[in-house]
C-alpha cells in the first residue's frame, strides 16, 4: 500500500482511504488491534432449513454487536423446500464477498476508480460422497473456479497487480484454498 501518511485522499469506490491507512497504521503500531473474532450462530428449523445469526463480533478485544439473521435451505431436487440459497451458494457468496472486498479497496488504496466488479464462482460437487455411496469420493470440491471481472480506470497491470495482491490477502480465499483445522466439540443434550 502506498504511503499517505501526510496526504488527504478523498473516497475512492466508496471506501474511505484515509481511515483505511489509519486502521494499517494502528494494526502495524499494535497488532493486538488486529484481533478479529466472527461468530456465527445456527439452528436446524425444520427439514433441510437452518437459520444462522450474527450477534457480534470482537476487534481488538472489544465486542460489537451486529444484527443479521440468515436463511439457509436447500433446493426441492436435494430434499429442501427452495426457500433460501444451500450451504455451497453461501460458501461461494463468502469467498466472493470477500475478494470482492480487496479488488474494492486495492483499487481505492491506488487511486483507480471502478465502474465494474464482477466475481462468478463455480465448483462441482459429486454427491456419492456427500451420501457416503463411495469412500473414494471426496464429500466436497476438487477445485472452485473464480472468474473476475474488473472494469475501471487502471491498466491491465495495475488491475493484475491488484488481482496477486487479493489472492494473497484474502483471508477467505485463504480458508477455502488451504486447509485449516476445524476443533469440533459435540455435545450431547
Amino acid at each position: 500500500m502506498p504511503d499517505t501518511t501526510n496526504t488527504k485522499m478523498a473516497k475512492v469506490n466508496g471506501i474511505d482511504v484515509d481511515a483505511l491507512m489509519q486502521v494499517v497504521r494502528d494494526v502495524e503500531a499494535d497488532p493486538k488491534k488486529g484481533m478479529v473474532e466472527f461468530r456465527v450462530m445456527s439452528n436446524w428449523t425444520g427439514q433441510t432449513k437452518s437459520r444462522s445469526k450474527v450477534e457480534s463480533y470482537r476487534l481488538g478485544g472489544e465486542r460489537i454487536a451486529r444484527a443479521f439473521s440468515m436463511a439457509v435451505d436447500e433446493p426441492f431436487e436435494l430434499l429442501g423446500e427452495n426457500t433460501a440459497p444451500n450451504p455451497q451458494e453461501y460458501l461461494m457468496t463468502a469467498l466472493n464477498a470477500c475478494i470482492m472486498v480487496g479488488y474494492v479497496a486495492g483499487a481505492a488504496v491506488k487511486g483507480i476508480k471502478l465502474d465494474k466488479v464482477e466475481i462468478e464462482s463455480t465448483g462441482m460437487l459429486d454427491l456419492r460422497g456427500f451420501l457416503g455411496i463411495d469412500a473414494s469420493v471426496r464429500p466436497g470440491y476438487d477445485k472452485i473456479k473464480t472468474v473476475v471481472r474488473l472494469k475501471g480506470k487502471g491498466t491491465a497491470a495495475q488491475f493484475q497487480e491488484i488481482h496477486e495482491t487479493v489472492m494473497k490477502t484474502s483471508p477467505n480465499y485463504f480458508n477455502v484454498s488451504r486447509p485449516i483445522p476445524i476443533d469440533s466439540t459435540l455435545i450431547v443434550e
